[in-house]
C-alpha cells in the first residue's frame, strides 16, 4: 500500500460487502485495528462504514455493532432493508448502500487526497475514475483470493492501488467466532444481521 503521511484519508467500508470477504478468507474483522492501522497511514479525517437494518424488527442484532462504531470513531450510514421472497419462497433482505456510498465519496473528494474504498463491487468503476478525476487517489480492498474472487476485475483496473484483504488478516482480522444459532436459517438473515451476529 501506498500512503503519504500528510495526505488526507477518508475510508469508505461497504459493511455487507467487507463481512462477506473476510468470511470468505475465514476471518472477522476487528473494526478498532481497523481503525488505529489506517490512522498510522496519514491523516484520516473520516471513516465511514455503510449498512441497511431490518427496520421491522423488535430487536435487530447488528445494533450492538452499529451502536459499537458509532462511539468509537466511524461515521454511520444507514437505512431500512427490504425484506422480499425469492423464487424458492424463502424471506430474503434487499439494502444497498451504493448511491449513499458514492454520493459521499464525490463530497469528500473536495477535501481528501485518498480514499479507500472497503468493497469489491464492479458498479464502483466508474465512481472511482469520477473521483480521481478531481485529482484524488482510490485504494480498493477486497479479495482475489477467495473462491469465487469477492472483487471486479474492472474495479481493481481502474484504482490507484489494489489491496487484497488476505494481506490485511494479520493486522486487522480475528479468528472467526461460532455463529449463534438463533435462526433456523442464514437466509432470514441480512448481511449485516449475519455480520454483528458472527463476530465484529
Amino acid at each position: 500500500m501506498t500512503f503519504y503521511p500528510t495526505e488526507r484519508l477518508a475510508l469508505f467500508i461497504d459493511g455487507a460487502n467487507l463481512y462477506s470477504a473476510a468470511k470468505a478468507l475465514g476471518f472477522d474483522i476487528d473494526y478498532r485495528k481497523l481503525l488505529d492501522e489506517f490512522k498510522k497511514r496519514g491523516l484520516l479525517v473520516r471513516a465511514y462504514y455503510y449498512t441497511a437494518i431490518a427496520e421491522n424488527d423488535d430487536y435487530s442484532p447488528i445494533r450492538p455493532l452499529v451502536d459499537w462504531l458509532d462511539y468509537n470513531g466511524f461515521t454511520l450510514v444507514t437505512k431500512p432493508a427490504r425484506e422480499y421472497t425469492d423464487s424458492q419462497g424463502r424471506k430474503r433482505w434487499r439494502g444497498d448502500m451504493d448511491i449513499e456510498i458514492a454520493v459521499d465519496m464525490l463530497q469528500m473528494a473536495e477535501t481528501v487526497d485518498h480514499m479507500v474504498l472497503f468493497s469489491g463491487d464492479g458498479d464502483f468503476r466508474a465512481l472511482v475514475e469520477a473521483v480521481q478525476r478531481k485529482g484524488r487517489r482510490v485504494t480498493v480492498v477486497s479479495t482475489m483470493k477467495s473462491q469465487p474472487p469477492m472483487t471486479s476485475d474492472d474495479l481493481r483496473r481502474q484504482a490507484d492501488n489494489f489491496v487484497d484483504l488476505n494481506d490485511l488478516g494479520n493486522i486487522i482480522g480475528r479468528p472467526q467466532r461460532a455463529p449463534q444459532q438463533r435462526y433456523t436459517s442464514a437466509d432470514q438473515r441480512t448481511p449485516a444481521e449475519r455480520e454483528a451476529e458472527d463476530g465484529y
